[in-house]
């Protein structure tokens, strides 16, 4: 005898030598006294009852001795009760006798991904060889690396479908001598016919019968099972539905919400809430379509929808004997798209008899359909404690890790042990030795995007970094650097399991892990799931399946800096394609970096900042006055290289010689280093913040005042703008650090000039007034521009409050006899009021009439250090200090000082060799008193010649400004003015128009926009009336603006502007900062703001790898905060694939990183499809990668507002495309089954 099993009546059962802890009708325990003294092979013994003929759950099948005998009869003779009982024993031993013991050595798993990789970490662990299978699509997926063997199934199939096709994979496993196939979860795992075909070919199915596949997999029948056991379930359908009709009545009967669910798969695929009559149509058919997709039966049935339960699910495991034991519960309740996200086991604060009801409704469910393997039975839990089963999934869920974290037991090597045919007391699992131990807490990391509604997002994975430690679990399979992410599957990355004594200690664990990830190259879930782990009702294990729904604040996503790789795509787009910045000659920056002289430690000696911060604007201004000696202004910092470089110097090389400056001239008058071009050409060619610059600045020059350049009521734009858009700008520049506003206006327009004014006086700022200069006012002949002209300006500017009176002569115009007579003149009328002089020094005249101006009573004048000065930026530093140098007008500065300023700016100079007007221009030249040019505008126009063609013509474009300005009527030339008479100037020339053409053909020609603009009063009225009739020719019917042209502006409202941006931007912080450049300069500031959001904070490089970027094998290092540097060698540049890429290498940190980056050049001479236009309302792009497999309109239709245009599907998902716009269909560039990128264009809507 091998075995036995006994059979007795329970009436008996203690007078037999068998003790019950529990009546059989009451499933207790039963065992037989004396096994304690038995070997442990030997100990339990299948029971029968007579009145209940079932198989007792804990006791495995018995090797019974001959002394285990003797002790059963001598302990009371347990009889055998009759022919009867003897054919009970037969039948029970016949049953014993059918389940036979075949070890597994070798098996296939039928799927792909992380589940793929979890079998066979199983199976490796029991020694037992381990086959992958895959499709065309996953020929690099790292399942099939991990396997002993992998086969290529489906081949010409669609990506799903490969998976799919029982043949291909059934002929593999016979091929291959497959003894067993585990089917993971999704694809092929709950469909009866597979489970079927593996038991026809002779291969063990890792899960249950085919016949319970079916029954389970019928979620209608497994509804019919689960009543027949008095499991209450929710109301439904009977069957699943044939027709849109049968879902009217069923809604018609129930009332909504309702749910349809589909019938042959879960995982929220072909699922869709429906909560009105309107909805019903397009629900249906998007969930039959979904479930068709995934499951490759779009069958659904439709149940009452139970509004926010608990979505508690009950992990079950059965043998072949019928035993079942629970392993306890799961929490699934965080859910999006009826999509699991946050999984917890067990069930924060589950009541102890609702558990019980739940674990002994679903064994009790399993037992009626005799089930074994693994599986899953859920429920909903509503707010009142009542529980209703949903369906039984008759597989391993994506969840069961949590259950192996708190139990220690490993499901996967139980499922391959009980297919091999052992029992779960064999396996140790007894219903009373699982137990529950601690807290755990799976978070599912994603390749979706929150901010656009958890889109698939496509990719290669440029960075991966995991969290790990104590108490984490990492289960993934594509989840490294250089993985491909595709459109084609699920976007699940990796499991993130965190297990802890409790609730709380887990979260905090899991917490600490996802902040520990670095993910590049693909958007993923990660800032969602922290909002989620650090919300109080996660926290407090109060949620239900409306959680995510009932708390928008999860969607304010903190984006990651990702500073590193974005810099890396910054170099590698530079060593590819070039500067991005436009670069006006071709000559490279100096290969040797700047000098920074030594600094003394400590902090720098106080300055006249100190003086106006202790005494107030009037003060600060009187001590000017009072001042002996001559005051300086250096510009070195904004105007002489605006005029000298193009206004390219960026704040890296500004901040390096602030120290230096700070220490050692602190007896400046100020330093200019903002506003005017500085402002826009920061963001727009610099690509970093204009106020970063100024915050940066300030803090590492504390004691010497700043001055900026404003254009009155253009702020420091070229256009008009509402009154409060200039008040708070000079508020805000006030408090970042700014203390003189130069303002000016460039016709000297006075309406103008007293806004500027009255904003940055009530900003608490120093009020400088600046009267723009031109003419000659010791020429007797030039009778528009006359002293008396720049005196009476003065009273009115004097009388208007301003601290200070500054005469700005931006084209350099003022010669020594001029400067005598305007200086001498105002220091007489205004004896009490500070005077400043700024010139350029085109003529190279210009430190003569500095001296002159001094000499005459001026309190300060511009200079710039020497090798930032001459042509047509200001004089020379050393010059005047030299000049002035035991005079009354000494400076104070020492010249050994001003050499080593100066030095490093000729090396600093070396670095913008492509943007210094020494590669056109060699010289100043005295011209300009003749054309009078300004000085930024001569350097601009003399590369915007060389730029055209033109540079053979310069000289006839500097005639042609002379002629300019008469047509318009002798103007200020000042920005924005200056750039009206430049635009008109080269308009003439390259149009070979005299001036005497353009004034007979001004009613036929088409003006540049400055031109028509300035003419129809945008820009103020000019001092002598507009020119007439040339005038009235260009403007014919235009509108014509009267008096100042922002007094009828509206308000700005600064709040809407900031909530636009971060609409827009995607931004949670958008400061005061960046909501004034954006009402500045919107669309520079959207570019800039695009431009970071690529390629990060590029203000960290030097000045020649933000120009050129790294030469091959190029060590160097980028601090991106203090005691944050990166240490990066570019290593190599790939040749062209495909897609019109090539992989850029480097070392970051000691780690290999690498690149795509599109070469520019290249893909012009290649075919793509068109991507969308953001800015262009009518276009429609793509919202994520995915196939076309729905167009709902037609070129010429009509669209409303809201209205499906077509439909894409992505990892299994289904998203509908809606018309922003209502319109008409211009053009559709897509067709069915087109596979589209991210932003790819669909269609245009007029």
């Amino acid at each position: 005898i091998t075995s036995v099993c006994v059979i007795y009546d329970c009436d008996t059962a203690s007078s037999s030598g068998v003790r019950t802890s529990n009546h059989c009708s009451e499933r207790g325990t039963e065992t037989i006294q004396g096994q304690e003294n038995l070997p442990p092979g030997e100990r339990g013994v299948p029971v029968l009852c007579t009145c209940c003929p079932l198989h007792h759950s804990d006791l495995p099948p018995l090797r019974v001795s001959p002394q285990m005998l003797q002790l059963c009869f001598m302990r009371g003779g347990l009889g055998f009760l009759g022919a009867k009982r003897l054919s009970l024993i037969h039948a029970a031993f016949q049953s014993t006798q059918r389940v036979e013991y075949k070890p597994i050595k070798k098996v296939m798993v039928a799927n792909r991904g992380e589940i793929a990789i979890r079998v066979f970490r199983a199976c490796t662990e029991l020694g037992i060889r381990t086959v992958a299978v895959y499709s065309e699509q996953d020929t690099g997926h790292m399942h099939r690396q991990k396997a002993d063997e992998a086969y290529l199934i489906g081949k010409g199939l669609p990506p799903v479908q490969a998976y799919l096709h029982i043949p291909d994979i059934i002929k593999v496993a016979k091929e291959n001598e497959v003894d067993a196939v585990h089917p993971g979860y999704g694809f092929l795992s709950e469909r009866s016919d597979f489970a079927q075909a593996c038991c026809d070919a002779g291969v063990r199915f890792i899960g249950p019968s085919p016949e319970v596949v079916r029954k389970m997999g019928d979620k209608v029948e497994a509804r019919a099972i689960a009543i027949s056991a008095g499991v209450p379930v929710v109301p439904g359908t009977d069957s699943p539905i044939s027709s849109l009709n049968e879902a009217h009545e069923f809604s018609n009967k129930y009332g909504f919400p309702i749910i349809f669910k589909a019938a042959y798969g879960g995982g929220g695929r072909g699922m869709r809430v429906v909560r009105s009559y309107e909805e019903l149509e397009e629900n249906y058919t998007r969930a039959f379509s979904e479930a068709l997709a995934a499951f490759g039966n779009g069958a659904l049935f439709v149940e009452k929808f139970i509004e926010k339960p608990r979505h508690i699910e009950v992990q079950i495991l059965g043998d072949k004997y019928g035993n079942v034991v629970h392993l306890y519960e799961r929490d699934c309740s965080i859910q999006r798209r009826h999509q699991k996200v946050v999984e917890i086991a067990p069930a924060a604060h589950l009541d102890s008899q609702l558990r019980t009801k739940l674990t002994s409704d679903a064994v009790r469910l399993a037992k009626q359909v005799g089930y074994e393997n693994a599986g899953t039975v859920e429920f909903l839990v509503d707010k009142h404690g009542k529980h209703y089963f949903i369906e039984v999934n008759s597989r391993l869920q994506v969840e069961h890790t949590v259950t192996e974290e708190i139990t220690d037991v490993d499901l996967v090597h139980a499922q391959i042990h009980i297919a091999e045919g052992k029992s779960l007391a064999e396996l140790g699992l007894r219903q009373d030795s699982i137990r529950i131990n601690g807290c755990a807490i799976q978070c599912r990391v994603t390749t979706e995007d929150p901010s656009r509604g958890f889109q698939p997002d496509t990719g290669r994975i440029e960075v991966f970094r995991s969290g790990e430690g104590m108490g984490i679990r990492l289960d993934s399979a594509s989840a490294f650097q250089g993985a491909v992410i595709s459109p084609h599957y699920d976007s699940l990355l990796v499991k993130v399991i965190a297990h802890g004594k409790d609730h709380p200690t887990a979260a905090s664990k899991m917490s600490r892990a996802l902040a520990e990830f670095r993910i590049r190259g693909v958007k993923t879930n990660i800032p969602f799931l922290q909002n989620v782990l650090s919300n109080d009702q996660f926290l407090r294990g109060t949620v239900d399946t409306q959680f995510i729904d009932e708390n928008p604040e999860l969607f304010n996503l903190r984006p990651g800096q990702n500073r590193a790789q974005k810099l890396l795509h910054y170099l590698g787009h530079v060593m590819v394609n070039g500067p991005i910045t436009p670069i006006p000659v071709k000559a490279r920056p100096s290969p040797i970096d700047p000098v920074v002289p030594t600094v003394p430690l400590g902090d720098p000696p106080t300055g006249f900042r100190d003086v106006l911060l202790r005494e107030g604007p009037q003060g600060f201004a009187k001590a000017v006055r009072q001042h002996r000696g001559l005051l300086l202004m250096d510009t070195t910092f904004r105007d002489a290289h605006q005029s000298l470089l193009a206004t390219r110097v960026r704040t890296h090389d500004l901040k390096k010689i602030s120290p230096f400056v700070a220490h050692n001239f602190n007896n400046l008058f100020s330093i200019e280093n903002w506003g005017g071009a500085t402002f826009d050409v920061a963001m727009r060619f610099l690509y970093e913040c204009p106020w970063q610059r100024l915050q940066e600045l300030r803090e590492l020059i504390p004691n010497i005042p700043f001055q900026m350049l404003l254009r009155g009521a253009n702020a420091v734009g070229y256009t008009n703008y509402p009154d409060n858009s200039v008040f708070k700008f000079c508020e805000v520049a006030k408090e970042n650090g700014m203390d003189i506003f130069r303002v000016f206006d460039s016709l000297n327009y006075l309406p103008n000039m007293l806004l500027g004014m009255e904003a940055a006086g009530q900003a608490g700022g120093v009020v400088e007034a600046a009267i723009s200069y031109t003419g000659d006012v010791a020429d007797p002949t030039r009778t528009k521009y006359t002293l008396e002209y720049y005196i009476q300006l003065a009273e009115e500017l004097v009388k208007a409050g301003t601290h200070i009176l500054c005469i700005k002569d931006m084209a350099g115009l003022l010669k020594p006899r001029a400067s005598e007579l305007l200086v001498g003149a105002l220091r007489q009328r205004f004896p009490e009021m500070p005077i400043h002089i700024h010139t350029h020094d085109t003529s190279g005249a210009g430190v003569a009439s500095m001296l002159a101006c001094a000499a005459a009573g001026a309190d300060i004048v511009d200079v710039a250090v020497d090798a930032m000065s001459g042509m047509t930026s200001q004089p020379s530093m050393g010059a005047l200090v030299a000049c002035t140098r035991g005079t009354s007008q000494d400076t104070g500065i020492q010249m050994e000082k001003v050499f080593d300023y100066s030095e490093y700016w000729e090396m600093a100079r070396g670095l913008y060799a492509a943007f210094d007007c020494t590669a056109t221009m060699k010289s100043g030249n005295a011209d300009v008193y003749e054309n009078e040019i300004p000085g930024g505008q001569y350097t601009n126009l003399h590369f915007q010649a060389h730029s055209m063609g033109l540079g053979n013509k310069f000289k006839q474009v500097k005639k042609a400004y002379v002629e300019a300005n008469k047509l318009l009527g002798d103007l200020i030339k000042v920005t924005p003015s200056s750039k009206i008479v430049g635009d008109l100037a080269q308009f003439m020339v390259q149009n070979n128009l005299s001036r005497q053409e353009v004034e007979a053909m001004a009613d036929e020609l088409s003006f540049p926009l400055s031109v028509v603009e300035f003419l129809q009063g945008y820009t103020g009225i000019p001092y002598g009336g507009f020119p007439e009739p040339f005038r009235s020719k260009v403007l014919k019917d235009l509108p014509r603006i009267e008096g100042r042209p922002g007094a009828s502006l509206p308000a700005l409202d600064f709040q809407q502007l900031e909530k636009e941006l971060r609409t827009r931007h995607q931004e949670e912080e958008i400061t005061p900062e960046d909501v004034l450049s954006a009402a500045m300069y919107p669309k520079v500031f959207d570019e800039f703001k695009e431009f970071t959001v690529t390629f990060g904070p590029v203000e960290c490089l030097n000045t020649r790898l933000f120009l050129e970027g790294p030469k091959i094998a190029e060590e160097f290092e980028v601090e991106l905060e203090r005691g944050k540097t990166l240490h990066i060698k570019a290593l190599a540049l790939g040749d062209l694939n495909r897609a019109g890429q090539r992989e850029v290498f480097f070392e970051l940190n000691g780690q290999l990183r690498s690149i795509l980056v599109k070469d520019t050049q290249a893909m012009k001479e290649m075919h793509f499809h068109p991507k969308v236009l953001k800015d262009i309302k009518g276009q429609i792009g793509a919202p994520m990668p995915g196939k076309v497999i729905d167009i709902k309109v037609e070129e010429g239709a009509k669209v409303d507002k809201g209205q499906p245009l077509c439909v894409l599907s992505a990892m299994k998902m289904e998203t509908v495309v809606n018309s922003p716009v209502a319109g008409t269909v211009k053009k559709i560039y897509v067709k069915l089954d087109m596979n589209l990128e991210g932003d790819d264009l669909i269609l245009e809507i007029e």
